[in-house]
């Protein structure tokens, strides 16, 4: 059954060291999804995510528009990210969501961890799922290479990117 996200309740983040000292955080606010799932038999749901690029935030102008650039994104070349599951695990209120994350035309598996919760009825009649999911990727792996060596022998922007999903989903 269909099921449909939920953008003002949701929110799709990252992180990434900065320096090797500290992580930086952003955020898309362009992200749409199509989601096909019964509650009751979560591990045969079907999940296809897009998230427009141009909306990254991270609360620096400049470096949102470095992260736009060829350096990084490309956002003009490649406006899309893309995610389509291709397994979803359930173990009560924990879940695995395995699924192809595309970035730069570069397609690479990826596994979120996390939980499920609900569903509930809001106070309008309708169902509503809650995710809360984690996962790392290899930013190099979606052609995300640049960097810069530090005087003291580390790198700019870490390797390792921690993503973060804050989602909910209603039934249509």
């Amino acid at each position: 059954m269909p099921w449909e996200y939920d953008p003002t309740h949701s929110e799709v983040a990252f992180s990434v060291k900065h320096m090797m000292i500290s992580k930086v955080r952003g955020r898309f606010s362009d992200v749409q999804a199509q989601v096909d799932l019964d509650p009751t038999q979560l591990e045969n749901a079907r999940v296809r995510g897009e998230i427009g690029v141009a909306s990254i935030n991270t609360n620096d102008a400049q470096r949102d528009a470095h992260l736009k650039s060829a350096d990084f994104f490309d956002a003009e070349k490649y406006p899309k990210i893309l995610f389509e599951s291709t397994s979803i695990e359930r173990n009560g209120e924990k879940v695995k969501v395995i699924g192809n994350l595309t970035i730069r035309d570069k397609t690479q598996p990826v596994t979120l961890k996390g939980t499920v919760d609900g569903p509930s009825k809001d106070p309008w009649g309708n169902q509503r799922l809650g995710f809360s999911l984690e996962g790392e990727i290899e930013r190099e792996a979606f052609g995300l290479g640049w960097n810069q060596l530090l005087e003291t022998g580390g790198v700019l922007v870490g390797k390792t990117v921690t993503l973060q999903l804050e989602a909910q989903a209603v039934q249509k």
